[in-house]
């Protein structure tokens, strides 16, 4: 377990008295200070960001063990790691990792996932790693994708009006052949042309729905290809789990979500898993905070402006916690610090905006641009790029934040991407793109 778990807390998962679910939410105004309501504790900027990078494991300096267990606790710390297929460096899930852990190897993600098979991939606001404790309260979302896919338009089309039977041998030709990738499918037809049913389109779908809906888990992958097998098979301790109530999973999402964010406003916290709706989330929090279990609070934003949220009752000892600040951390784009704009805007005061789909002629800074993080602030930004071929990393930048970019910026930028070169096993280094804008 990571040294930046210490001081993190637990909300407690109430079930909330039935009196108290309609009650009014009460945030502090000088009408009310006649009633001797105190006001809402104030988080300045500063605060909030020392919250949530303690939270987020970025608050020390990066964990020397990274070997299963360690691995592990932190995505379970984190809630969950975004998956994204783009590999101008290394994967998503492994970079955010790398930025945690010194020594940090993929295989050890790959043992996790599909050996221990103690994590398992899903959505939450994209395809993720997640742990597999809380596979239970990714059914309530099983059954509504199963509720999407058939109003859908796009599915319709490639599974046909009636998908049952296109279903059933998918999930049967599983059952008795064993774990089935979506080229599987497409090389049979391949080798059938003219075969009774199979079609690329309608197999890849059907493949996909019955994962979306929980039917297929994902048991590996080769390369990034998915590899599909039936989830009594991947994960049999889930067989027997039963969906929870409206009103535990609710309380779940939000408490989780609320742990790992420290302090965030309701909206913050209904998009954290992407699992209930924003009146859900500000019901759980008003309820919540009648019974002491958040604190009301107002977040100030770095323009002045101040929000009304919630915190756990113990982020004031993150807040004074002083974050790591020897070196530069690289953050990944998908990193979960910066996976919410507004948030890295309003608290941080850096935008940020991934132009990987961006037109190249379009875009302002690159490709697949590294936010560079300072203690508590975001001081600037590169792009780099791998060079397989040449076994070197290739960076374009730096484009620095105002009042940053002097001697001592460029040496821990430089050490910053010894260490980067470094872990992607770059064994030429890296070097400026003679074409950088500076």
């Amino acid at each position: 377990m990571g040294p930046w778990l210490a001081g993190a807390g637990k909300v407690p998962h109430h079930t909330v008295p039935a009196h108290s679910r309609q009650a009014p939410q009460t945030l502090w105004s000088p009408s009310l200070a006649s009633q001797a309501q105190p006001p809402p504790r104030l988080i300045r900027p500063q605060e909030s960001r020392r919250i949530l990078l303690n939270r987020q494991g970025l608050s020390r300096p990066p964990g020397r063990r990274s070997g299963p267990a360690s691995v592990r606790s932190l995505i379970r710390r984190l809630g969950f790691v975004q998956v994204d297929s783009i590999n101008v460096l290394e994967r998503a899930h492994h970079l955010i990792l790398h930025t945690r852990f010194d020594g940090y190897r993929p295989e050890t993600l790959k043992r996790l996932l599909e050996d221990e098979r103690v994590l398992f991939e899903h959505w939450t606001h994209d395809a993720s790693v997640i742990p597999i404790e809380f596979h239970q309260h990714w059914r309530p979302r099983f059954r509504r994708y199963a509720d999407r896919i058939r109003k859908r338009g796009w599915w319709q089309d490639r599974l046909g009006e009636d998908p049952k039977p296109l279903l059933a041998r998918v999930q049967k030709r599983i059952r008795d052949d064993g774990p089935l990738r979506g080229r599987d499918l497409e090389e049979e037809k391949r080798e059938n042309a003219g075969g009774p049913w199979w079609n690329w389109q309608p197999g890849k779908a059907a493949l996909e729905h019955l994962w979306r809906t929980g039917r297929l888990a994902i048991a590996g992958r080769d390369g990034f290809e998915k590899i599909y097998d039936l989830t009594e098979r991947v994960h049999p301790e889930t067989a027997t789990h039963e969906e929870p109530d409206s009103t535990t999973h609710r309380a779940w999402a939000c408490g989780e979500a609320l742990d790992r964010l420290g302090v965030a406003t309701p909206g913050e916290i209904a998009a954290f898993w992407k699992a209930i709706p924003l009146a859900d989330a500000r019901a759980w929090c008003r309820e919540a905070a009648e019974l002491g279990e958040i604190e009301p609070v107002l977040i100030e934003e770095v323009d002045g402006r101040r929000r009304p949220g919630y915190a756990t009752l113990d982020s004031r000892s993150d807040a004074r916690t002083e974050p790591w600040s020897d070196e530069f951390r690289l953050l990944c784009p998908f990193d979960p610090v910066i996976r919410d704009r507004k948030r890295l805007s309003s608290r941080f005061g850096f935008d940020y905006r991934f132009e990987a789909f961006v037109p190249a002629g379009s875009r302002r800074f690159g490709y697949y641009v590294l936010p560079i993080l300072h203690g508590d602030r975001f001081v600037g930004r590169i792009d780099p790029r791998f060079d397989r071929r040449a076994d070197r990393l290739e960076v374009r930048g730096p484009w620095w934040e105002d009042g940053q970019g002097n001697r001592s910026d460029q040496r821990r930028l430089d050490t910053a991407l010894d260490r980067l070169a470094d872990r992607l096993g770059a064994t030429e280094g890296w070097r400026w793109d003679q074409e950088a804008s500076t």
